[in-house]
């Protein structure tokens, strides 16, 4: 992941209003995992691929008043707009720098460093993993949360949804990711060294809302990396897209995020 243009999903503006979307549907459990985690007032936060900041932004919250996040990407029109977006809001105690987890941390001694769907899409998860340790003050605590593709499911079956899998499963493979990193994620954090790790698995579904958008969002946002990759011409991306939009506003069909598994463990007090 040497910058924004070789990430799989696309950038920019037209990438921050699908990662809102994200966001939205995401954000109760994320909110408990950084809860459960240990994160509170008066720490020092590191948000590594930051995106739009919607989790900094909470973070910032959750540490007030005495305590400051610094988020990182390497998209600087994101970075842009959410250092606007977090103005708006008056958050004072956050800070958008460019940054790229795979080159190296800060060297802040962080109390909690936090990243969601970062680790998938980097060729070497374990050297970002190392640079978040580095970053961590001994007892620091590390929290991620990344996807599994293969728990993906709608109902009814639909060729579109399994079309769509296969597509970014294959893109992210050849963007040096893993789509199905989840399930790998707690192994990971044991082998950087952390301690007491732990883990929960949680999947959004349903029948109604925008979780249902998220997959053709999704397919429409990664159209460009599918294309240069020669996974799929622009007929069937295009035709695509509109079979899962139609899946999506069929009432009664059921729409889904990809399973996504949470894992956190501490820097050990000795290291």
């Amino acid at each position: 992941m040497a910058g924004a243009a070789d990430y799989l999903i696309r950038g920019g503006i037209p990438g921050r209003e699908r990662l809102r979307v994200v966001s939205r549907v995401m954000r109760p459990t994320t909110i408990l995992l950084l809860e459960r985690a240990g994160l509170g007032p008066g720490m020092l936060c590191w948000e590594p691929g930051c995106g739009g900041g919607d989790v900094a932004f909470d973070m910032a919250h959750l540490v007030a008043p005495n305590g400051n996040v610094l988020a990182t990407d390497i998209d600087e029109a994101k970075l842009d707009l959410a250092r606007m977006e977090a103005a708006e809001q008056n958050l004072e105690n956050i800070e958008f720098r460019f940054g790229n987890v795979l080159k190296e941390g800060p060297d802040c001694g962080f109390d909690f460093v936090h990243a969601r769907f970062l680790l998938s899409h980097v060729p070497n998860p374990a050297s970002a993993l190392t640079n978040m340790w580095n970053a961590l003050r001994p007892g620091g605590t590390l929290a991620v949360e990344d996807v599994d593709f293969s728990g993906y499911f709608c109902y009814p079956s639909n060729p579109a949804i399994w079309r769509y899998v296969e597509l970014y499963t294959r893109t992210a493979e050849r963007k040096g990711g893993d789509a199905n990193l989840g399930p790998r994620l707690a192994s990971l954090l044991a082998a950087a060294g952390f301690e007491d790790v732990q883990m929960n698995v949680v999947q959004h579904a349903s029948t109604v809302g925008e979780v249902k958008l998220l997959t053709p969002l999704t397919m429409e946002n990664i159209a460009d990396s599918v294309l240069s990759e020669g996974l799929a011409d622009r007929t069937e991306i295009d035709a695509l897209v509109i079979e899962l939009y139609q899946f999506a506003n069929t009432p009664g069909t059921i729409g889904c995020t990809p399973r996504i598994f949470e894992s956190w463990g501490r820097r050990p007090l000795s290291s």
